[in-house]
């Protein structure tokens, strides 16, 4: 019997400062709500981001009070929807900030977080260079979120290239994997699409991937392109270039059907490493 579930991917624009970011969020969750999505997904620093050179600077505020969130609290009560915030910029302990997800329910209560684990900490060229360690202070913990929906692993942007942490999710039970992100225009092209693809492809499950899209204030762009991708690795939907809604209608019997027709999360087999060497025989 199917499992449909109506989802949308709020594709934003990145913007400097709490407000101004959720001037940018709340129409297109308004839209998104009224056309009857289950569940809203936002893009990796919703909250707001902007950047000095190549050091990305979002502002934060500690959870207790911060204004993004207690926002979009206040709008998925009102609108008795499921709301999960890809990530914002939330203060920590040692100085440094934390990259928290959020899962918020149709009372706006939190149901779960999400702390990335995987520092962007990459070097494109001689003059781009990302340390997001510098002032994140990175996760320890996969997490789940348990719905009515689904059971959905968090993930955030860089985490795309570590297949393991979506594998472990997966076996876990997670139905759906997501990644909000804020991925750079140049790896974006380069990778967004294929990454997505390989990690529904292996895992066998649906991965959703909400993409801020534009230029970041101060420097930088992010590529878009918000992608829903079935359990077979096809993109059912893609954001592209500008900002909006991303909706789409899947059914989480696909799952299942796909992981039955390539088992392969059920097939792992233990395996040691050795390293052999070549010597000439006199």
């Amino acid at each position: 019997m199917p499992r449909p579930l109506d989802i949308a991917c709020l594709q934003t624009r990145p913007r400097p400062e709490f407000r101004s970011a959720l001037d940018e969020a709340l129409p297109l969750a308004d839209t998104a709500a009224r056309a009857g999505a289950d569940i809203l997904f936002l893009p990796e620093y919703c909250g707001g981001l902007q950047s000095e050179g190549s050091a990305l600077t979002p502002p934060s505020a500690p959870e207790t009070e911060h204004p993004f969130l207690q926002e979009m609290q206040g709008f998925a009560r009102d609108r008795k929807i499921w709301i999960n915030l890809g990530s914002i910029a939330v203060d920590g302990p040692d100085g440094r900030i934390i990259n928290r997800g959020f899962m918020l329910d149709d009372s706006g209560e939190i149901r779960g977080r999400y702390d990335k684990i995987n520092m962007f900490d990459i070097q494109l060229s001689e003059t781009e260079v990302y340390r997001e360690s510098a002032r994140v202070s990175p996760g320890s913990k996969a997490v789940i979120h348990d719905t009515p929906f689904a059971r959905i692993g968090h993930t955030i942007c860089y985490d795309l290239r570590f297949p393991q942490l979506f594998r472990t999710l997966a076996q876990a039970g997670a139905e759906i994997l997501i990644c909000p992100a804020a991925f750079t225009k140049k790896t974006g092209e380069a990778h967004w699409h294929v990454l997505n693809r390989a990690r529904a492809i292996e895992t066998t499950r649906f991965v959703i991937s909400a993409c801020a899209i534009g230029p970041v204030p101060g420097g930088g762009e992010c590529y878009g392109h918000s992608l829903v991708v079935s359990p077979w690795g096809e993109v059912i939907s893609d954001g592209g270039t500008i900002p909006g809604v991303v909706q789409a209608r899947i059914d989480l019997d696909a799952v299942a059907e796909a992981e039955g027709r390539v088992p392969s999360l059920m097939n792992d087999r233990p395996f040691t490493l050795s390293h052999s060497s070549h010597r000439s025989v006199a």
